[in-house]
């Protein structure tokens, strides 16, 4: 086939390119609270006080991983696209 065929002539024009997707969003701020909040060591850095016999610094680990889940679906559900 000639590449001036009718056939070519008539196709419609390639696509145009998607719009370029934008994640800039003030709730992804949120992220970096359980990344920061686990290096202030002074916050858990002690025996005091027990919860059911753990020492804080435990329980304030495991309540850090509870902040990290947290935020995250905070920042999921306030930037993901409607529609």
């Amino acid at each position: 086939m000639a590449p001036d065929s009718p056939q070519d002539q008539n196709q419609d024009p390639p696509p145009s390119p998607p719009a370029t997707r934008s994640d800039r969003s003030a709730w992804n701020w949120l992220l970096l609270l359980p990344i920061v909040v686990p290096l202030l060591t002074f916050v858990y850095n002690d025996e005091e006080p027990r919860l059911a016999g753990f020492p804080a610094f435990y329980w304030i680990q495991l309540s850090f991983i509870l902040l990290g889940v947290a935020s995250t679906v905070v920042v999921y559900r306030m930037t993901r696209k409607r529609g």
